[in-house]
């Protein structure tokens, strides 16, 4: 199954279809909100990342771009990606959405962070990301150490 990643749409149709994901929460419930009190055109920028299949989505993340990372990442990288929310909905895991949305984020070739998940350690591993240091539950990903690592 290939679809291309979307920027979403921050509008209460995005919203409406985030209650569908496990990981529903505060993050998407301060969102809706703040669109409650503005009004948010459909072309505004969002920091959520999905795939749909036909008009359902079906795979989503969140992704900001950091720039304080200096003294918390290895290669003294001032910017970096923070992938959030990493989810694809159960009926559509296993077809490579996840991947999709990981390569999606390491096309923009800077330092990703994350935190895995429970049950999420391998998804990540497989994808080439390390924990940031010994007993850090944080994970990374580096463009120049890591190259070979982006799966097709």
């Amino acid at each position: 199954m290939k679809a291309a990643v979307e920027n979403l749409k921050l509008n209460f149709k995005t919203m409406e279809e985030f209650t569908s994901f496990k990981e529903y929460g505060l993050e998407e419930l301060s969102m809706l909100e703040e669109l409650q009190y503005t009004m948010v055109e459909d072309h505004s920028h969002s920091p959520f990342y999905g795939i749909y299949f036909g008009d359902q989505l079906v795979a989503r993340m969140c992704l900001y771009v950091k720039t304080n990372g200096a003294d918390l990442l290895p290669n003294d990288s001032d910017r970096y990606l923070e992938i959030w929310k990493l989810e694809v909905l159960p009926q559509y895991q296993h077809r490579g959405l996840g991947l999709q949305l990981v390569n999606f984020a390491k096309s923009f070739e800077i330092p990703i962070l994350t935190k895995a998940r429970v049950k999420s350690h391998d998804f990540w591993r497989k994808m080439g990301f390390t924990p940031l240091s010994e007993n850090s539950s944080r994970l990374y990903w580096d463009p120049h150490t890591n190259q070979k690592q982006k799966i097709s």
